[in-house]
């Protein structure tokens, strides 16, 4: 079996490198390294550590699933006090493609009987069929078109030629009973290449091999980063007696862990970490091969007669191409001194792993490896046995007691139990559909841990009240819980807008109408349970760009909503009344303002007289415009009316003879209509002058009007 390698190149023995190498499993198993230590994220990964004792010479196997492989080589980190870490080796994964590729009998591309014997051309072969056996060597295989039924159809039928002692045979290969490979080593390769396909589809697991020298026995310790599903949290929350509200409410966090590898988790530390770090994968197991080019022979070509290029010709050329490009550098030096990470390579190569970390959890040297990752110690509050706390810049709930957990099997694991702040409310929004608010709890975290999303069981007391959800709460965050509903309160709801003019001016020559525009959202509320009051919030939708003008404030403000909160005594009713309001501004011309409508403004104060005069002048301005437009509008409707008619005369005075008294008539006729068209062009002419500067004079007044 083909093995792969890992060699460590830093001093710290834990930076590794992949190397591939045929290498043997001769070395005993002598040192084990238990499981000690677990952490799990929520970004679908584990961080396991594995610590024991082992001496010199030992070797120790890890065992992983194939799709572990990956992420054992990109993450394994293996810590040896006296770095004598000599291999990490590991059964190779060489594509199937390229391993069946290899065989003498090539099945990488699943070939038909017909291509393999194909391929074997020049191969001694015993061929049974149903006319009797037949010895001799593979020619090759060749399609023949054979005529179907009635010979209107053909079918391509597959031939195997065979050489033999009494000339080439042509065996049909839909009668071969069976074909025999007289060469024994072709025999074995075939056999080797169906193992490999048969150990491709069974093998799942993968055994690594870690090899220590050293001198001695000593503590190592190895670690690594491996898919693990993601924890889950469930509560559950308690309310106290309704007419004690001295008691707190008492919630109990959970943790769902499942253990879907193949170890048994025996007595191990167990840390949930709330951060979702980056993780990828990446086929590291895989060999890699790449593709070389085929070059040609090198050939001395024979040699001929040539003519030699000016060598001072193409020197000037050059020079001028250069002077030609203005700052040009100079040609680079071919030495380069490459810097990592501010540091020289040799600098980065004498550095070690588990230097200075960042704020994300790192770890600043092997020892706070398991401080970071594992150990924190300490207790919680009544039958919890995790602690959580900050780590890094995440938090991380850690289990205080060792947890057990066998392979493939789940547990529920209590990370919190703690009084938290919190009161009874009813909560209704509009949206929910329903005429009756929800049961809920405002609660407080004050229990010194963070909480993570999932999903809460309600208690009252010792009942069971219903189920809510709750999202990522730091410490001191508040969120209200909703859990059933509340039908002993009934809620009514009516509504009512306005939209008035508030005031009118002119600005920058356009009517700017003032209006207030107001929403009201009015709610009856009844308590119909005669024992105990409520505390009702009552969730309002924000009209963004709109302002709450009542009440002044509310209880509570989220970025889409109000909240404002209302006691209701045992049996009695009460309402609530929210406002909002906004100031729209509409723009209107002036000279296309409705007068009368100005003028009742202008009764009711909401314009000035200054305002209604100067949209009365703006209006006489454009009356006496569209006047002169009107008069240029005739003269035009006339000149058309000429035109028209000097065409009827004209096609008349064509039809009849030039010595008539209608011809005479018609001729009068339009030499009148022609002075008439000399004297509207004159006409208008000046009346476009006019409609012209009576415009411009609009315009000037209106670019300058500023009324209040």
């Amino acid at each position: 079996m083909k093995r792969s390698m890992i060699y460590p190149f830093l001093c710290t023995g834990a930076t590794l490198a992949i190397v591939s190498a045929a290498l043997g499993r001769d070395a005993a198993v002598q040192g084990q390294l238990p499981l000690t230590s677990i952490t799990l994220y929520r970004s679908g990964v584990g961080y396991f550590q594995r610590n024991g004792s082992i001496t010199s010479g030992d070797t120790v196997q890890l065992r992983f699933a194939n799709d572990q492989i990956n992420d054992m080589l990109k993450s394994m980190v293996i810590l040896d006090p006296q770095k004598a870490l000599e291999s990490v080796t590991y059964d190779s994964k060489e594509p199937l493609a390229r391993q069946l590729a290899s065989f003498g009998v090539d099945l990488a591309d699943n070939p038909t009987l017909g291509v393999m014997l194909g391929r074997l051309r020049g191969t001694k072969v015993r061929v049974v069929t149903n006319d009797g056996p037949i010895s001799g060597v593979i020619l090759g295989v060749e399609n023949r078109e054979l005529a179907q039924g009635n010979a209107q159809k053909t079918i391509n039928t597959p031939y195997l030629n065979v050489v033999t002692d009494g000339g080439v045979r042509s065996v049909n290969l839909g009668t071969l009973v069976s074909v025999q490979l007289e060469n024994p080593t072709l025999n074995s390769e075939l056999n080797k290449a169906l193992a490999a396909l048969a150990s491709h589809s069974t093998d799942r697991f993968k055994t690594v091999d870690l090899a220590f020298g050293g001198s001695g026995t000593r503590e190592v310790r190895v670690a690594y980063v491996n898919e693990m599903p993601i924890w889950k949290t469930s509560y559950r929350l308690v309310l106290p007696d309704a007419v004690n509200t001295k008691e707190k409410p008492l919630i109990q966090g959970w943790a769902i862990v499942e253990n879907t590898t193949d170890d048994d988790w025996t007595e191990v530390k167990l840390a949930l970490v709330a951060s979702q770090p980056v993780s990828f994968q990446m086929d590291l197991s895989e060999s890699l091969h790449i593709s070389r080019p085929m070059l040609e022979v090198p050939m001395v070509a024979g040699a001929a007669p040539r003519i030699y290029q000016d060598g001072d010709a193409y020197r000037a050329a050059k020079d001028l191409k250069t002077m030609a490009a203005p700052g040009s550098p100079p040609p680079a030096a071919s030495g380069v001194l490459r810097k990592v990470a501010g540091a020289s390579m040799s600098d980065a190569a004498s550095g070690s792993l588990f230097g200075s970390a960042g704020g994300g959890g790192g770890v600043g040297n092997p020892e706070s490896l398991d401080r970071a990752g594992m150990s924190m110690g300490g207790s919680l509050y009544g039958f919890s046995a995790a602690q959580g706390g900050e780590v890094g810049e995440t938090f991380q709930y850690t289990l205080e007691n060792p947890i057990s957990i066998a392979r493939q099997q789940s547990a529920m694991l209590p990370i919190l139990t703690s009084p938290i702040e919190g009161r009874r409310v009813s909560i209704f929004n509009e949206s929910d559909g329903i005429d009756h608010p929800m049961r809920g709890v405002e609660i407080t975290n004050s229990s010194g841990l963070q909480l993570i999303p999932g999903p809460i069981a309600v208690f009252d007391g010792a009942t069971y009240a219903g189920d809510a959800e709750i999202g990522f709460l730091t410490l001191g965050d508040t969120r209200l819980l909703a859990y059933a509903v509340d039908l002993a309160v009934s809620v009514a709801i009516d509504g009512d807008s306005t939209d008035t003019v508030a005031s009118v001016k002119i600005v920058d020559g356009l009517v700017v109408q003032t209006r207030k525009q107001s929403q009201t959202i009015s709610f009856a509320l009844v308590n119909k349970d005669e024992t105990r009051e409520r505390t009702l919030l009552v969730e309002v939708a924000k009209q963004h760009d709109w302002t709450l003008t009542a009440p002044k404030k509310a209880a509570q403000e989220t970025e889409d909503l109000y909240r404002f909160e209302v006691t209701l005594l045992a049996g009695e009713g009460g309402t609530l009344a929210v406002t909002q309001e906004r100031t729209a501004y509409q723009h209107i011309a002036v000279v296309g303002f409705d007068l009368p409508t100005l003028l009742a403004y202008a009764s009711n104060g909401k314009a000035s007289q200054a305002v209604v005069d100067a949209v009365k002048k703006a209006s006489q301005m454009q009356a006496t415009i569209n006047e002169t437009a009107m008069d240029v509008s005739r003269l035009e409707q006339e000149r058309q009316a000429i035109d028209g008619d000097q065409n009827r005369i004209r096609q008349n005075m064509n039809s009849i003879s030039h010595d008539t008294d209608i011809y005479r008539r018609y001729l009068a006729k339009f030499d009148e209509q022609e002075s008439r068209l000399e004297a509207i062009r004159v006409e208008d002419g000046e009346l476009r002058t006019t409609l012209k500067a009576q415009q411009d004079a609009l315009g000037a007044y209106l670019r300058e009007l500023d009324v209040s």
